[in-house]
């Protein structure tokens, strides 16, 4: 499955492309939505924690746990619902860099989507209508490889993307100016 730094560096990067490239007024988009968004992209993994705790408890697999209700499209629903439900809210920017708390709401769901796109199309299933229904969807392309290939791919890609990712960052925004 994807690591940690997969699932936040990808989230990462599709939220800049989305602020550099198709959001016309920056200071509508702060960065902090892309940082949001970033946190965001690892949230559905929150089960493995519950999974820790559950296991010291009960002594249960991580399988029983992981994958299932945080890995569905009801949990970005949640966040996409609570987006539509603050939306007219009178005080609803947060923060001195007035963040709008349906916005936060709306990426949230978004890096929860991502997640799953992730973990669907390169490691393995999801279930995306647990516990509604047990259909599974993924490719798991990563199980192609060699198992010798397999051990070291998750820790190549995040290397590349962190170094692809901090290579557009420069380029884009000259962060060596802030160094």
């Amino acid at each position: 499955m994807p690591q940690a730094v997969t699932h936040v560096l990808i989230a990462l990067i599709i939220g800049s492309f989305i602020r550099d490239y198709f959001i016309r007024d920056k200071k509508s988009f702060p960065l902090h939505y892309v940082l949001i968004l970033g946190l965001a992209g690892l949230l559905p993994d929150l089960d493995i924690a519950v999974f820790w705790i559950l296991y010291f408890i009960k002594g249960i697999s991580l399988s029983e746990v992981h994958r299932t209700f945080t890995h569905t499209l009801f949990f970005s629903a949640i966040f996409f619902l609570a987006s539509l439900a603050t939306l007219k809210l009178k005080n609803h920017e947060i923060g001195r860099h007035h963040l709008k708390i349906h916005t936060i709401f709306w990426i949230i769901g978004l890096g929860i989507l991502i997640h799953l796109s992730l973990d669907a199309t390169i490691a393995g299933q999801i279930r995306p209508l647990y516990p509604l229904s047990s259909f599974a969807i993924g490719n798991n392309l990563v199980s192609s490889l060699t198992p010798q290939l397999e051990s070291i791919f998750w820790s190549c890609l995040d290397a590349a993307l962190l170094v692809l990712w901090l290579i557009y960052v420069e380029w884009k925004h000259k962060i060596s100016d802030f160094l």
